[in-house]
C-alpha cells in the first residue's frame, strides 16, 4: 500500500487532523506507526464507540499497530465504581471491540492501572499540574464533569492524565471523537515541555442520537451492541429522518459511517411500484439521491438496519463465542 493510500485510510470519515501535513510526514518517514485511542469502561458499546473503533480498523489496515487503553483508573477518578466493577467491564469493553472487527493480534488492549500507578508517570502528572491553570484543567474536562458547580479534583486530574497516556503510551497519533479536542490540544501544547513528542491527533465526528439530538444513556437514544435483531430494527424504523435532509439525520449518519466504510456497494431494496431495488458504490451516490426526493426515508431505514443488523450478527456471535 502506497503514502496516498495509507493517508486515505486514515483520514476517511474524520472531523479532523491535527495535522495532515505530520500525519502524511509520518506515513513517508517508514518509522513504526502507533495509534492509540482510550475508553473509560463502559456498560454498553454502541455506535458512538464504533465510529473510533472502525478509524481503527483504518488505521490498521494502513499498517499502524494500535494500542486501546481500557482506562480503569480514569473510570474510578471520574466515578463510575469500584476498580473490581470497572475491571469487569473493561474485559466486557475488550470483547465487544474484537467483535466489531478490530484485529486482536494486532492490537494491544492495556489496562490504565498497568502504568499509571508508575512513579515516573505519577512525577508527570505532578509536573503537568504544574503548568496547567484551573480554567485550562476545567476545560478540558469531559461535558458532563465541566457542568458540575463543584466537581472533583480527580475530574480535573483527568484530562492531564490523558494527555500524557500518549506519551506514557509511547504512540505517535491520538484517535478521538471531536469532543476530545481541548485534550489532545493541551497534550500537544505540554508534552513537549516534558521533552516528549508532539502527536498528530485524529478526531471523528460524534455521532448523534437515534432522535436527533445528543446521544444519551439516559435517554436510550443508542443502538448497543448487545441489541438484538429486532430491537435494532424498531429503533432504526422509529428513528428521526427528515425527507431529503442529509445533514443532521442519524439515519445518514449511520450509512455514511458505519455501512460504507464495510460494504462495497450498497442495496436498497424497494418495492417495483416505486421504482425497484437501487444500487450504490458510495454514499455519495446515496446522498445526492435521498437529498432529490428520489429515495424515500421508510426504504433508507429499512436498509440501514438491514446492513447494520448484519455487522451486530457478526458481533454478537464472536461474543457468545468468547463467553458474553
Amino acid at each position: 500500500m502506497d503514502v496516498e493510500e495509507k493517508l486515505r485510510l486514515a483520514v476517511r470519515n474524520v472531523e479532523e487532523v491535527v495535522t495532515e501535513g505530520e500525519l502524511r510526514e509520518l506515513i513517508e518517514s517508514g518509522e513504526r506507526l502507533k495509534a492509540y485511542v482510550g475508553y473509560e469502561p463502559s456498560g454498553e458499546i454502541h455506535l458512538g464507540h464504533m465510529m473510533t473503533v472502525n478509524k481503527l480498523m483504518d488505521l490498521q489496515n494502513a499498517g499502524f499497530e494500535i494500542v486501546v487503553l481500557l482506562a480503569d483508573v480514569h473510570a474510578y477518578l471520574n466515578e463510575k465504581g469500584d476498580f473490581e466493577e470497572i475491571k469487569r467491564v473493561a474485559e466486557y469493553n475488550k470483547a465487544a471491540f474484537i467483535s466489531l472487527g478490530l484485529d486482536e493480534d494486532k492490537a494491544r488492549f492495556v489496562l490504565g492501572s498497568e502504568y499509571q500507578f508508575d512513579s515516573n508517570y505519577v512525577l508527570d502528572v505532578l509536573k503537568m499540574a504544574r503548568m496547567t491553570t484551573i480554567n485550562r484543567a476545567r476545560r478540558s474536562m469531559d461535558e458532563v464533569s465541566r457542568r458540575k458547580e463543584d466537581p472533583m479534583v480527580s475530574q480535573m486530574i483527568y484530562p492531564l492524565m490523558q494527555a500524557l497516556d500518549i506519551a506514557h503510551l509511547g504512540v505517535t497519533v491520538a484517535v478521538g471523537g471531536i469532543d476530545q479536542r481541548k485534550i489532545h490540544m493541551l497534550a500537544r501544547e505540554n508534552l513537549p515541555r516534558l521533552g516528549y513528542h508532539v502527536p498528530v491527533c485524529i478526531h471523528t465526528p460524534i455521532l448523534l442520537g437515534l432522535d436527533g439530538e445528543k446521544m444519551s444513556s439516559s435517554k436510550g437514544n443508542y443502538i448497543s451492541v448487545r441489541d438484538n435483531e429486532q430491537t435494532v430494527s424498531r429503533k432504526i424504523i422509529k428513528a428521526f429522518c427528515p425527507e431529503k435532509q442529509v445533514k443532521d439525520n442519524p439515519v445518514m449518519d449511520i450509512m455514511r459511517y458505519h455501512i460504507f466504510p464495510r460494504f462495497d456497494r450498497v442495496n436498497i431494496e424497494r418495492d417495483s411500484k416505486f421504482g425497484g431495488d437501487v444500487e450504490y458504490a458510495s454514499f455519495e451516490e446515496l446522498a445526492k439521491d435521498y437529498s432529490s426526493g428520489n429515495l424515500h426515508p421508510l426504504d433508507l431505514k429499512q436498509s440501514a438496519a438491514r446492513y447494520l443488523n448484519t455487522l451486530l450478527d457478526n458481533a454478537r456471535k464472536k461474543m457468545r463465542d468468547m463467553g458474553w
